[in-house]
């Protein structure tokens, strides 16, 4: 802009700038102040407030009738809220959806809309009245108890905020985009609010680790299951920032032959039911839920979705949990508490920052009350002692009205009446001066002055205030909280299960099998678990190497003598009808090697791993798992060496012996742990190799089986205990002169 002011037409030059900087800021306020946040004391918002100040000046009380929708909405834009109508009659559905406000604020007659996300029949079909929480909200407005502004045209008066005797802004949550800053507050139990408010007002300085304990976490009008860790949740309160993931609340049905169908009873905050229905049937069709079969929606009144599995073998925590991850069935609420501080100041608060200023409110209102009670009781026995006065000298002052051309000053003088008595004794109804209401008059001017008395001492004690204040938070909490209908706790709490999600292991059938494994490396899988393998048929000059009981979900694990471990499934195992494969079509092994043994994979268990030149260490068994046909190597050999034992490792001591039948025992600490290795010397010889070793514990001895199959115990070692690395002495009596301990697994 040119800095020359002077215009021929009379414009005035103005800096860009600063007028964009004025303007945006006077809008982001406007938008803050009357629109998005909500006041920390009522928890409302502008078109909220205005909303259910307009139903209450049309009467629409909760014990009263129903009036149209566009009645209320044209009364609230006609005379406090210049808005758009739709905009008006949206925000007065809101209040009335119970899946959507915790507490409603309205209740509602005719199409509000439901959950799947239909909208509303249009206004002039519903119709709407005040329940009892806005009741509640309203309570004692009249009395002087909040201050009122003029509307935008200054032809009505509204309220600033409402006397709030309900924790509205908590109970029922907020949510709303303002101008560099947002507000979403879940809904919570009133019961609990209430309680938190109680033990504050005992505590002023409680701690939210405290408060916690009475509000636990949001209750949500859907209902659902939080599993938010609770530090987190004790956090988020004291910051005022944060969130809870809410997960829908299922069960599982059973139905015939054995199966099962999982019902899905309540889901997360403010999901659409239709839309959630919607993706997840886009999910199966895109194949990315194998372990679900369909999907029915059978809800009427109450939620009721249900999935059929794939088979009955799939895990129904499984499954869940394949869903939570892909869907709306697990969603987190945010939690960000920015409010009107005092009505004024944007700030996110606390958990007791806002509970202990809605506690103030309600100490400002009951004051205000009182003394707005106080000045009409003062009135009012002002105006008594002029009606006494008056039956007192009735004949003179009949004379007087009668009489006198200006009855109201001649009252006044000859009494001595102030002008509100002598006004009211002018008004007075010749029916009033009977014998009677002079008693009645005398009775209720004692009584005011017995309530004045009273008020002027609530009001000089702040102890007696709170008292009173809690007198009535506890008459809310009798009203609307848990052993209430409407108040009883929705939504609760959980842990979420650690899952692994394994599609693939999920869909298989879990059986017994016996996998066998032949001399020659012919495998094969028979059904059940077999105690007599005498009976199996093997190829002309093969026999019997290892026999495996293992259930089809289990993983096998194949030991070769190249010191590489491989992984296989046991439902990928050829059938028992015929002799099986060969195990060199499912793994790559050289030819010079075989495989040494064959187990089934039990996560978290310790190894024990030897090559035949006496080097060995221990390795966790979730470490050798192999992924790839490859194999993964992770004992490292030196041909002509070849790979020799494995066995559990989860003794505390280890017991080796070589060919020369020399025997040791040593501490199983003096090994080494590790992923991939030669290892570490275990035994030393001087030209023969080891033969066998195995981990046992000292307290029950070490165990072996001769070549009867009869079962050695021995716990007597200290003359072949030692250190690792020594060269042993010759075995106890009775050792088997194959110099083997006997079977591993």
């Amino acid at each position: 802009m040119g800095n020359d002011k002077s215009h021929d037409d009379g414009a005035e030059a103005v800096d860009l700038r600063e007028a964009l900087e004025e303007r945006y800021l006077a809008y982001a306020l406007s938008t803050i102040m009357h629109r998005a946040l909500p006041d920390v004391r009522d928890g409302l918002k502008p078109v909220h407030r205005r909303l259910l100040y307009a139903m209450q000046q049309l009467k629409l009380d909760p014990d009263g009738g129903f009036k149209k929708c566009a009645r209320v909405v044209g009364d609230v834009i006609g005379k406090y809220h210049p808005h758009g109508d739709q905009a008006a009659y949206d925000a007065l559905v809101r209040l009335a959806q119970d899946f959507a406000v915790r507490y409603p604020l309205v209740e509602g007659q005719g199409n509000f809309g439901n959950i799947d996300g239909d909208n509303a029949a249009a206004m002039r079909y519903t119709e709407a009245k005040l329940t009892d929480v806005a009741a509640a909200l309203l309570e004692n407005i009249a009395d002087d108890t909040v201050d009122f502004r003029e509307t935008y045209d200054g032809s009505e008066n509204e309220p600033v905020v409402l006397p709030a005797n309900f924790p509205n802004l908590l109970a029922n949550g907020a949510a709303g985009i303002a101008v560099g800053m947002a507000t979403s507050i879940p809904p919570h139990n009133a019961g609990e609010l209430c309680d938190a408010a109680l033990h504050l007002i005992k505590f002023p300085n409680a701690r939210v680790e405290k408060l916690v304990e009475y509000v636990p976490g949001p209750d949500l009008p859907t209902g659902g299951v939080i599993v938010e860790p609770r530090d987190s949740i004790i956090e988020s309160y004291r910051t005022g920032r944060g969130g809870f993931r809410v997960r829908a609340r299922w069960e599982t049905e059973k139905v015939g032959r054995g199966g099962y169908q999982i019902v899905v009873t309540e889901i997360p905050y403010q999901v659409q039911k239709a839309r959630l229905i919607e993706k997840i049937a886009d999910l199966m069709q895109a194949r990315k839920l194998p372990l679900l079969a369909d999907i029915h929606d059978e809800s009427a009144e109450e939620i009721r979705i249900v999935f059929e599995p794939k088979s009955r073998a799939v895990n129904p925590e499984l499954l869940m949990e394949s869903l939570f991850r892909l869907t709306d069935l697990e969603s987190r609420i945010a939690l960000n508490m920015n409010v009107l501080s005092r009505g004024k100041v944007p700030n996110v608060l606390g958990l007791g920052q806002v509970l202990r200023e809605w506690l103030e409110h309600r100490q400002v209102v009951l004051v205000r009350r009182s003394q707005d009670r106080l000045a009409k009781i003062d009135r009012r026995l002002e105006m008594l002692e002029g009606y006494l006065i008056a039956y007192l000298n009735l004949d003179e002052v009949i004379r007087i009205i009668r009489q006198e051309d200006e009855p109201k000053q001649e009252l006044m003088r000859t009494f001595k009446l102030t002008d509100l008595q002598a006004e009211a004794i002018l008004n007075m109804r010749l029916r009033a001066l009977r014998k009677l209401e002079e008693i009645e008059i005398r009775g209720e001017n004692v009584q005011l002055k017995g309530e004045r008395s009273g008020l002027k001492e609530l009001l000089a004690s702040e102890k007696l205030q709170w008292s009173h204040i809690a007198g009535e938070i506890k008459d809310i909490r009798k009203r609307f909280g848990q052993k209430t209908e409407i108040g009883r706790r929705r939504t609760g709490f959980a842990g979420a299960p650690e899952v692994e999600i394994d599609i693939a292991a999920a869909m298989i059938e879990k059986e017994p099998v016996t996998v066998v494994l032949s001399q020659k490396g012919w495998i094969r899988a028979m059904r059940g678990h077999l105690d007599d393998t005498a009976a199996l048929q093997f190829k002309d000059g093969d026999g019997l190497k290892r026999a495996r009981c293992a259930m089809t979900t289990d993983t096998l694990v194949l030991f070769a003598t190249n010191g590489k471990f491989y992984s296989l499934g046991a439902d990928k195992m050829p059938g028992g009808r015929g002799h099986g494969e060969p195990v060199r079509l499912m793994v790559e092994l050289e030819e010079n090697h075989d495989i040494l043994d064959i187990f089934v994979h039990r996560p978290g268990r310790k190894l024990l791993v030897a090559s035949s030149a006496g080097f060995g260490f221990v390795v966790n068994e979730d470490d050798v798992v192999a992924m790839t046909r490859k194999g993964k190597q992770v004992l490292n050999i030196t041909p002509p060496d070849e790979a020799l034992v494995c066995a559990p490792g989860d003794g505390d001591m280890v017991a080796v012996v070589g060919e020369n039948r020399k025997m040791l025992c040593f501490p199983r600490k003096e090994l080494n742990e590790m992923t991939r290795g030669r290892g570490v010397r275990l035994q030393r010889y001087k030209d023969d190799g080891l033969a066998d070793a195995k981990t046992y514990n000292k307290s029950e001895g070490l165990t072996w089986l001769d070549s009867s199959n009869r079962t050695w115990t021995v716990t007597k070692l200290r003359d072949w205990t030692g250190s690792r690395a020594q060269a042993g002495r010759l075995p106890p009596k009775g050792f088997p002169k194959a110099n083997r301990f006997g079977p591993k697994f």
